[in-house]
């Protein structure tokens, strides 16, 4: 599929459900684009609390002509976190139309199957082929191989009613009103992606380039792009980008999800990347996941009126 052939249809409205990420906080306060979860349902503050892990999820809801569709981006890292959350906020997943994986990592697929379970009949799931890959681990220069579990199994996902489309194109997804990226080039010269990401295939370890990591384009009208990443272990400089050249929208007004950069210790590629995203002029940033305390804090030095911190059961009105 090339960029010419993409229509990603504007949207009134779009709406960003945190189900999972690494942070909670029932406390934050909120904003005209940005609601928490309330504290005391009711009047009455539960015993019970949303749960935090090192994973993601997000519920995606799109509004048009006054029809809301849902897409669900990854299923956190554990079997029990997300079921968790969605039954503390009384959210049904009955309304997804499709489950999208924003690549193969543990940490975006652990409840996968408990989501399968939550959606009655058939329902789509997108993942780029290497998605399935097995024998992934990391290789830090001191220590031994950390090798990642192989939670995703073509056949088990089938038999919970999914309907798997492995593609490294983008994909239109919700009526056009939702676009998966597919795999995103590779295009500026500092976001290099994990460095101790390797892997074993046909009996050779070879660097896990992570070709699979994948995101979530929306186009707000009036507004511009709402780009809704996973772990961007391509790059979000390059993800936006890419949203950017498969759309013509020029316009960015959100990004969200993980800039995976954890890790950065010199926070050379911390600003290199706030350069990168400046050039976008984004009203609004929300900084998840991966991208780590020490990156969360500069960005929202770096961009005090567009940041908003992110904490399990916020929604992010756009």
């Amino acid at each position: 599929m090339t960029p010419e052939s993409i229509q990603l249809n504007p949207v009134d409205q779009a709406e960003i459900v945190i189900l999972v990420d690494n942070y909670a906080d029932v406390l934050l306060g909120g904003s005209d684009q940005v609601s928490r979860a309330p504290v005391a349902p009711e009047g009455r503050i539960p015993a019970d609390t949303l749960l935090a892990e090192h994973g993601l999820s997000m519920l995606v809801r799109t509004t048009q002509d006054g029809q809301t569709r849902e897409v669900l981006l990854d299923a956190g890292y554990s079997p029990v976190g997300l079921p968790h959350n969605l039954d503390l906020l009384g959210i049904s997943l009955d309304g997804v139309e499709a489950i999208v994986l924003s690549h193969g990592h543990m940490d975006h697929n652990g409840a996968l199957d408990a989501v399968l379970e939550r959606i009655p009949g058939n329902v789509s799931l997108v993942a780029h082929p290497d998605a399935f890959l097995e024998n992934r681990f990391l290789a830090p220069p001191e220590g031994p191989r950390q090798v990642f579990p192989q939670n995703l199994d073509r056949s088990k996902l089938k038999d919970k009613g999914a309907v798997i489309q492995e593609t490294a194109s983008p994909t239109a997804l919700a009526g056009g009103t939702v676009l998966v990226t597919g795999q995103v080039p590779r295009t500026t010269p500092f976001e290099k992606g994990m460095a101790t990401a390797f892997m074993e295939r046909d009996g050779r370890e070879e660097k896990d380039d992570i070709l699979d990591d994948q995101s979530l384009v929306l186009n707000v009208r009036g507004k511009g792009l709402v780009v809704v990443a996973g772990c961007s272990h391509a790059g979000i400089v390059n993800t936006v980008q890419y949203a950017v050249d498969l759309t013509g929208e020029k316009r960015v007004h959100a990004v969200l999800g993980g800039f995976h950069l954890t890790g950065d210790s010199t926070g050379e590629l911390t600003e290199k990347t706030i350069e990168g995203l400046k050039a976008f002029e984004p009203a609004f940033l929300m900084p998840m996941h991966c991208t780590g305390w020490k990156a969360v804090h500069r960005i929202s030095q770096a961009f005090p009126s567009a940041f908003a911190l992110s904490a399990v059961g916020t929604t992010v009105t756009l």
